[in-house]
Formats: C-alpha cells, sequence, structure tokens
C-alpha cells in the first residue's frame, strides 16, 4: 500500500508575513524616488511575489523589475506571481545597487528603495518615509549612506 500526502493540508499553515513597503502619496508628485520596499532576505523568488501582488492591487499588473545584483545572489528571469509572470532584469553599471524599478502595463514607472533585510525597525522606518516623501531628493544610495554607522548592521548584508 502506498500512502501519498497532501502538503496542502498536511502541512502547518503560517499566514504570509505582511508586506513592508511605504509609497509616496497618490496625490503627490514623486521625488526622486517613489517609495521604499523592505523584504526580509536576498531571495529575490521568494520575496517580489508580496510585492508584485500589492502593486498590481494599487497599480496595476506588474510587468517587469529590474535590479542591481550586487545584494541578489540569484536573479531570476521570469518569477511566478499571482496567476502570471514578472520578468526581471539586472543593470550592474545603470542601476543603483539599493533600488528596484517596477514596471507594470500602466505607463509609468515605480523607482523604490530596497531597505537591507537586516536593518532594525526604527532605521527602516525612518528610511522609508524618507524615500516616500514627496521633497526627497536623494538616490537610494544616498539615502542609506545618511545612516548612522553605529546602527548598520554588518554581515550578511
Amino acid at each position: 500500500m502506498n500512502v501519498t500526502l497532501d502538503r496542502e493540508t498536511t502541512m502547518p499553515r503560517t499566514p504570509p508575513a505582511p508586506l513592508r513597503l511605504s509609497l509616496t502619496p497618490d496625490d503627490a508628485t514623486a521625488g526622486r524616488l517613489d517609495g521604499a520596499w523592505w523584504p526580509r532576505s536576498h531571495d529575490l523568488l521568494a520575496e517580489l511575489p508580496s510585492l508584485a501582488e500589492e502593486l498590481d492591487n494599487r497599480w496595476g499588473r506588474v510587468t517587469r523589475v529590474t535590479l542591481n545584483p550586487a545584494h541578489w545572489p540569484s536573479i531570476p528571469p521570469r518569477i511566478p506571481v499571482a496567476g502570471h509572470v514578472v520578468h526581471a532584469g539586472w543593470f550592474q553599471q545603470e542601476q543603483d545597487p539599493n533600488e528596484i524599478m517596477v514596471r507594470s502595463y500602466a505607463p509609468g514607472r515605480l523607482d523604490l528603495l530596497v531597505v537591507p533585510p537586516h536593518t532594525g525597525p526604527t532605521e527602516a522606518a525612518n528610511l522609508m518615509a524618507a524615500a516616500a516623501d514627496p521633497a526627497n531628493t536623494l538616490t537610494a544610495s544616498d539615502l542609506l549612506a545618511t545612516r548612522p554607522t553605529e546602527h548598520i548592521v554588518r554581515g550578511t548584508d
């Protein structure tokens, strides 16, 4: 007799962690950045689906993202997201290493600061608020450079 386990019913389900995203208000003209995203890891395949699904609902279906591979060990060319595929690309020289560019079917793009995953909650909240501030004129890397050095978590980032 063979026994087959259905992982859908036998594995304990844990609710997905809430998405950590901050966007410039809809009625404001964005500054240098359109907001910030604080992923929990450097695993794009695990992290991007929740971001894309949220932006699908707010902004229109996400079709493409581009990143700098400096902080992403693997950038798969296609990432499945809630019934569709997001195409991923990378630019080593042309793109800020601390930014993700998101495009959708709607004409437009979002440039988001990627807050390093191991950043402390208070500092991450400050960075996310600064990136979403319409008056911000700093690039993603410049914003991160303004962090006090004693609060930077060393190690995996």
